[in-house]
């Protein structure tokens, strides 16, 4: 495997002669950052790496190597020796079912025996990417891992972009499919907040939408906790997700807040909020996060025999938010668990797709650190 991470710049890609050499089938591209903004980047990746797979997405924030970038354009060229990659892309529609469409591509990826891994960037946003992970692994199972991410746009939450190729797209998923005997992946993923205050039953909840807690309505509860800080939603509950636990699974998984509704008094979070499970809210500091990515990077470095040669880091704009100045920080902490020699490339996301943990099926997550680490043997 040979990598390389380049940024545009001035009009150009810096070291474009680099991007050339290492074209080929077995090359995979990622570009992340201002995807929609910068249409001649796009084409002029394309020129000078005709046969490699393009895709990428936008962000609320762009990771290269230590670095986190803001309103930059980031690629990263991962060219496989040993490993065959396909692309493909499903696209949502109001009578999408998105859980048909995650089994659709899955099973057009899995056609021969030989798929080790699938990765996953999606829309951020009007997509139901809990139902599209659920399809994805009903038919995957626990031999192939999915990992992944939900496209972000900054602050805004507007709306998002991907690429697939040189097309720029919204409301679609990109699935890429990586096949061989002779490339280990690894994942690992964690957060680092902690629950406080009461658990409450989720008596009402369609879907990601979370209407009532014990009976009562949520948004009033909700901003019962927040005090001066209900002023500011749904900026301010970026900051304070909800863990959801339920009966019949031990893992436990977190939801952010997208948006509110006044008028019904129903908040909508970024992935699904089951009826019957229990929801607790959660905060954080700057040290439990660190701390929360590198306990992502010793699973991710732990789960594989070979030193990690890339690594795709995705990280959520909540914790972001939270650490700030220091957001580099949980970087660094990752960089020095794989090694000096693993490349890191990722974005700042509205959502992380992982499985928890070895034994557990991938599902989508909020406010993690997801790590998916790559090595040919």
């Amino acid at each position: 495997m040979k990598t390389f991470q380049t940024q545009w710049h001035d009009n150009q890609w810096a070291q474009s002669d680099k991007i050339e050499d290492l074209d080929s089938k077995q090359t995979l591209i990622l570009i992340f950052g201002e995807i929609h903004l910068q249409p001649d980047a796009i084409a002029k990746m394309k020129s000078l790496s005709p046969n490699a797979c393009i895709t990428g997405c936008s962000t609320a924030g762009e990771i290269q190597g230590k670095q986190v970038n803001d309103d930059s354009l980031i690629a990263t060229v991962i060219a496989f020796e040993k490993t065959n990659i396909t692309m493909i892309r499903g696209v949502d529609k109001p009578d999408t079912n998105s859980k048909e469409l995650g089994v659709n591509l899955a099973n057009q990826l899995n056609e021969t025996d030989d798929l080790c891994h699938v990765l996953v960037l999606s829309d951020g946003l009007g997509f139901n990417a809990s139902h599209l992970i659920e399809g994805m692994t009903d038919i995957l199972g626990l031999d192939i891992q999915v990992s992944g991410g939900l496209a972000g746009d900054s602050h805004n939450f507007i709306k998002t972009h991907l690429l697939f190729n040189d097309e720029v797209t919204s409301s679609a998923v990109i699935a890429i499919g990586f096949y061989g005997d002779q490339l280990e992946v690894s994942c690992g993923t964690r957060g680092g907040w902690c629950s406080f205050g009461i658990e409450r039953r989720i008596t009402q909840a369609e879907n990601n939408m979370l209407v009532e807690l014990d009976d009562e309505n949520a948004l009033s509860i909700y901003k019962s906790y927040l005090g001066e800080l209900a002023e500011q939603l749904p900026a301010s509950g970026l900051r304070f997700p909800l863990e959801i636990s339920e009966p019949n699974k031990i893992t436990k998984v977190v939801r952010t807040l997208l948006a509110v509704d006044e008028e019904t008094g129903t908040l909508t979070f970024a992935g699904n909020i089951p009826t019957g499970a229990t929801a607790q809210l959660m905060r954080s500091n700057v040290e439990s996060l660190i701390q929360g990515s590198l306990e992502a990077g010793k699973i991710c470095r732990h789960n594989i025999s070979s030193s990690p040669q890339v690594a795709i880091l995705i990280s959520c704009v909540g914790r972001k938010l939270v650490l700030k100045q220091l957001v580099e920080d949980e970087i660094e902490v990752i960089s020095e668990e794989l090694g000096e020699q693993a490349l890191l490339c990722g974005f700042y996301s509205y959502g992380e797709i992982a499985p928890y943990d070895r034994g557990c099926l991938a599902e989508l997550h909020n406010q993690t650190m997801t790590i998916t680490a790559f090595a040919e043997i």
